[in-house]
């Protein structure tokens, strides 16, 4: 089993953050979201996976191959890295990544993040990976019939289903997904000036490919700073019921607690502060006489005299304010 995850985007409603640091390499309760994004792919599918394969784009600080072909290599995958020059559309970003494009493979694009407890059906011809919500106009959906995917509908104007499609596909033949790919490009077939993979699915279905859903228990977003935060808050809250210990040992606390869940990274010290529930503060920060909680802070910042709710803070930042729902980008200084 392969894994393709197209990544080239800018992650323009994300910014300041995003101006420094690819979109998928910022950190949610310790770890990159496309770790996360592709740990819980690896949980769902129950097989060994091969390779993973990144699309990243041409302006992406010069260490982002070495952090993706290590998490590739943390899950015991060979990592590739490929470079989409122009965003020209779903299909071809994933086209980019077209000698992965063989057997079966897993094509998940890099701005969500979920919870499943379906196993995938390696059998069938191609999953898509879905969520029910209250507003399917603002997303693709699918019409299922007998376990059966019949039809894809983007944005619809009326109610025709409430499955929206998550941006996670299973295709058992990567081989004839290249094809009907390359079928767009050397016809240049486009839908809104770009190459899409909705054209895709459809083609293989009326050639009779069976397309099942598989549907996740939670969804969640990484695209602007409010829902940022809001997803970091779920995943520590998840990551919290299993189990899992994210405060490190390292941690200095001098007249200060945290309120669980929390991460919270080595070497951080904490002084007359209240951090939690639901903060993510990452490696050598130092906070002192604040209260921060719902919110997420990157590595190596310093933070004094706050009263934080719904923050995300930078690397390297220095903030000193009264100020509450705050989004400093890294290397910011406010004293």
């Amino acid at each position: 089993m392969k894994i393709i995850v197209p990544m080239a985007g800018i992650g323009s409603r994300l910014r300041p953050h995003t101006l420094t640091i690819p979109k998928p390499l910022t950190l949610i309760a310790g770890k990159p979201i496309v770790q996360r994004l592709v740990e819980d792919i690896v949980k769902v599918l129950n097989q060994d996976v091969e390779e993973i394969a990144f699309v990243i784009g041409p302006t992406f600080p010069k260490n982002t191959e070495e952090k993706l072909l290590n998490i590739a290599k943390g899950l015991g995958a060979k990592g590739v890295v490929t470079v989409q020059e122009t965003a020209l559309g779903t299909a071809h970003a994933i086209y980019c990544a077209k000698e992965s494009l063989n057997g079966p493979c897993v094509v998940a694009f890099a701005d969500t993040l979920f919870k499943a407890d379906f196993t995938l059906n390696a059998e069938a011809d191609g999953a898509i990976w879905v969520k029910q919500v209250e507003n399917p106009n603002a997303y693709g959906v699918i019409k299922i019939s007998d376990g059966i995917i019949t039809d894809f509908v983007e944005k619809p104007t009326t109610f025709v289903s409430d499955l929206a499609i998550i941006g996670i596909y299973y295709f058992k033949d990567g081989a004839a997904v290249r094809k009907e790919i390359e079928y767009l490009l050397d016809n240049d077939i486009k839908e809104k000036g770009e190459y899409q993979l909705t054209n895709v699915l459809e083609n293989m279905k009326q050639k009779g490919a069976q397309f099942v859903p598989g549907k996740v228990n939670e969804w969640m977003d990484c695209g602007n700073k409010e829902i940022t935060v809001e997803t970091n808050g779920k995943v520590l809250q998840f990551t919290h019921q299993e189990g899992e210990n994210l405060v490190s040992s390292s941690v200095v606390l001098d007249n200060s607690k945290i309120v669980e869940p929390c991460y919270i990274g080595e070497n951080v010290k904490l002084v007359n502060t209240t951090v939690g529930p639901n903060v993510s503060l990452g490696d050598h920060s130092v906070i002192e006489n604040s209260s921060i909680k719902n919110s997420l802070i990157q590595t190596n910042t310093t933070i004094k005299n706050a009263n934080l709710d719904n923050a995300m803070i930078g690397n390297h930042v220095v903030f000193d304010g009264n100020f509450e729902a705050i989004s400093i980008g890294d290397y910011s200084v406010l004293e």
